[in-house]
């Protein structure tokens, strides 16, 4: 992109009076460039079927144009009109909870041919309208797209079919997922059971996986269809979010979509991250959710959604909506749009709120996004397109998420693979090491010096072979428990655990629980396990701490192993992260990590670095404040310009980063 673009997602909709004029005439005195529009307003557009208005979007159109303001349209199948719901019996999933009711959004079955069948009308009618128009650079597929737990007769039909073609020997298929189980056994494909009731954790998670090819399969529909208007200058994005926590927003890994492959059916990565703010604020979110994202196409990616004032009590202390908007940039985001630019007056969301609130005037919200704006008109020409070289990634996988799910530890929220992704992330977040996330895939490996899997229950054989390979010649690995425990159906393997790996890892185990009352030390400092535990044994590994509990110390908490020419470091159980952090810094150390592409600076949470190279070649680095006290950091021994002041800066300076602020350093070589 030739720059940063900056604005909200807009619904002239909604408003409770005409006022699409003003709106875009303070955007562009904000610095705003860009909005979304259209993909939640299918029945505004067609209130009966075949009649199709479209006033409203030509209105944000022709104003956005007047005020130099770019549009990114969505395609409004997200969410269905009344009239269509009455086209079938069958138009709502039938889930797991039951039969849809109509009202809330993302109730229909997508795989319904009638549903498919309005669907593309309307996305031709969309694209006829808006393709001759300059200033609209993009497209969005859908929105947080799923496939709604759809169970109806239909998508089971469809799941049977792909077994089959998997498992052309029946007796394969029932020997594959251990039906004999509480005699589960299928003997007859056409005998195939209602998939909501079965028991077989490996069955329903073949389902789940089945689900998620549903997402991409829609997905690469809709993006066929708007490639036939599309111009070459214009891109295809989705939204994709995240699993959800209610108290802080986006969690980790989204359960119900494989996004590394879905993302095959867009040009650039999107995403909604949302988070905590106020004294909550962390970063933490930022950093986790935007590297999945940079994972997706190995590229710059969209913020697509994030918050302006946001969900009730989220609402940001001052500085920190800048602090963010520079976050995600310095994380590699192209794009921050907020969700969205007014608070709405009605309907469950009228308490997310957005830039403005209900009484759509200028606020101290909308006075930052301004300074923000402005800054990026100034500058943002050095901040677009920001490469990033980690020699660190974590292993994100679906299927393993889908496994913790079926099989919960001690927290029984259905959050549980994501606990322990984000236990990692947030912690190297913490310590200043950057990372990519990426998927279980061999040919990813080989390009970092650290591979770090969390929580990796479900994984091929050839996989944990690859695994193994990448250690013996001379990689680095940190393993989690509940890692190399099930195949990729969730079955468990039927020997030493942790399965192939512990010969990397130099540990073995066969016994597990809940830990209660027990402690993890190292290095004097002391928290308790939880969630899980694991009764590990050496074969040849060095044990960093035992569990502190009268019974169980004689097993390992942590350990560390030298394989061929590489480590490996294994953690038993979810303990606390100030020993967590203790422990992999050393690990660190030890193996002489270091990234020599990277500008070293020195700094301590609650001052996060983030850097990359520019369009430029020049090295920009951020310092990011997350805490309402002044941070001092000692910079680096190369000559460079602050960009937000202009000010040079000396090698070897101590720069002061006030609360919740940042300072943008460029440096031409180093």
């Amino acid at each position: 992109m030739k720059k940063l673009l900056y604005g909200a997602a807009y619904y002239d909709e909604y408003m409770p009076y005409d006022r699409v004029e003003k709106d875009m005439e303070m955007m562009e005195k904000a610095g705003m460039n860009v909005i979304r529009i259209a993909e939640s307003t299918w029945s505004t557009w067609e209130k009966e079927e075949g009649k199709f208005d479209f006033t409203s979007l030509h209105r944000m159109l022709d104003a956005a144009k007047r005020h130099h303001i770019s549009v990114i349209v969505g395609t409004p199948t997200y969410a269905i009109p009344s009239w269509l719901c009455d086209k079938a019996d069958d138009m709502l999933a039938l889930t797991h909870g039951g039969p849809g009711i109509y009202g809330h959004r993302q109730n229909m079955d997508i795989t319904n041919p009638i549903y498919l069948k309005y669907a593309e009308r309307m996305i031709r009618k969309l694209m006829e309208e808006v393709k001759d128009e300059p200033h609209v650079i993009g497209f969005q597929l859908d929105n947080e797209t799923k496939a709604y737990d759809t169970c109806g007769p239909r998508a089971q039909a469809m799941f049977v079919e792909r077994l089959k073609e998997k498992y052309p020997d029946i007796e394969a298929f029932n020997h594959e997922f251990g039906l004999d189980y509480w005699s589960n056994r299928v003997d007859d494909w056409a005998h195939f059971p209602d998939i909501r009731g079965t028991i077989n954790g490996s069955l329903a998670a073949e389902y789940a996986a089945f689900q998620r090819d549903l997402v991409t399969e829609f997905l690469g529909w809709q993006e066929a269809i708007v490639k036939e208007y599309a111009r070459e200058d214009q891109f295809i994005t989705q939204n994709f979010d995240y699993d959800w926590d209610e108290r802080t927003g986006g969690l980790g890994l989204q359960p119900e979509v494989d996004q590394f492959a879905a993302a095959k059916h867009v040009s650039i990565a999107g995403c909604d991250i949302y988070h905590p703010n106020a004294q909550d604020l962390t970063g933490a979110e930022i950093t986790t959710l935007g590297n999945i994202s940079r994972g997706l196409k190995k590229d710059n990616y969209l913020v697509l959604e994030t918050e302006a004032q946001g969900n009730l009590g989220w609402l940001p202390y001052p500085g920190q909506l800048r602090l963010c908007a520079y976050s995600h940039v310095a994380n590699g985001a192209n794009m921050v749009e907020y969700w969205h630019w007014h608070s709405i007056h009605n309907a469950i969301e009228s308490y997310w709120k957005g830039v403005l609130s209900h009484d759509l005037q200028e606020n101290e919200t909308y006075r930052e996004c301004a300074i923000v704006g402005n800054e990026w008109k100034r500058i943002g020409a050095k901040l677009v397109n920001l490469k990033k070289k980690n020699k660190v990634a974590v292993v994100a996988d679906a299927r393993s998420n889908t496994g913790l799910i079926q099989f919960p530890m001690e927290t029984r929220d259905g959050h549980g693979y994501n606990r322990v992704l984000r236990w990692i992330c947030d912690s190297l977040h913490r310590l200043n090491v950057e990372f990519d996330v990426i998927p279980a895939r061999e040919e990813e490996l080989g390009r970092y010096q650290v591979v770090i899997l969390p929580a990796l229950y479900s994984a091929t054989e050839s996989f944990l072979n690859a695994i193994n390979d990448y250690v013996s010649k001379g990689g680095n690995l940190i393993a989690t428990f509940k890692s190399g425990f099930a195949d990729e159906h969730l079955k468990i393997y039927a020997d030493v655990q942790p399965h192939i790996i512990h010969r990397a890892l130099g540990i073995s185990y066969d016994q597990f629980t809940f830990p209660k009352e027990v402690g993890v030390t190292y290095k004097g400092k002391r928290g308790e396990a939880s969630e899980w535990m694991e009764m590990v044994s050496t074969e040849g590994a060095h044990v960093l701490s035992a569990y502190d509990h009268s019974v169980w110390k004689k097993y390992a908490a942590a350990t560390v192993h030298t394989y061929g020419k590489g480590h490996a470091m294994y953690l038993a159980s979810y303990f606390s992260t100030a020993v967590l952090e203790e422990m992999l810094c050393d690990f660190l150390r030890a193996i002489e990590w270091n990234e020599p592409e990277k500008i070293q600076v020195v700094a301590n949470y609650p001052v996060v670095v983030k850097q990359g190279i520019n369009d430029e070649g020049n090295h920009i680095v951020y310092l990011l404040n997350y805490s309402n006290q002044e941070q001092y950091v000692k910079l680096p021994d190369y000559e460079g310009i602050e960009l937000l002041t202009e000010a040079k800066v000396q090698p070897g300076d101590d720069i002061c980063v006030k609360p919740w602020d940042l300072c943008v350093l460029c440096y031409e070589e180093a």
